[in-house]
């Protein structure tokens, strides 16, 4: 399994450890992922702790879904993750921050991923 499908497995797994802990639905739409029961839109966003060069992890958000989730006063939830081994995952912090309440955001080209602008976002900025 190459690394995009390794990040999506361990994404699905994450958005349905958060919907559990954290009490949401799952919705699957192109600018969040589940909603608090009282309809409020939540973006679920994971990271590895760092990659396997000792380097730190960053979330990806897109613009136009970004102002989309800012829109609707939604939420994000940040999770970090450390692989353990084949099939699990271990998340040794994970946070939830209103889509207006983000650092200042700098964006860039996205290239054709997704047909909008993108940001980084650093792990140390969220916790």
């Amino acid at each position: 399994m190459n690394h995009s499908n390794r990040a999506n497995h361990f994404g699905t797994a994450i958005e349905k450890r958060m919907a559990e802990k954290r009490r949401f639905d799952l919705e699957r739409a192109s600018w969040h992922d589940a909603r608090y029961g009282n309809g409020t839109p939540v973006e679920i966003k994971s990271t590895m702790h760092e990659h396997s060069d000792g380097q730190p992890d960053n979330w990806k958000v897109y613009c136009e879904y970004h102002e989309k989730l800012r829109r609707h006063d939604g939420w994000y939830c940040f999770v970090v993750y450390r692989p353990q081994r084949r099939s699990g995952c271990t998340i040794p912090c994970d946070t939830m921050v209103r889509s207006s309440d983000l650092p200042l955001l700098r964006w860039h080209g996205g290239g054709d991923h997704r047909g909008t602008e993108q940001a980084k976002i650093a792990i140390d900025s969220t916790f």
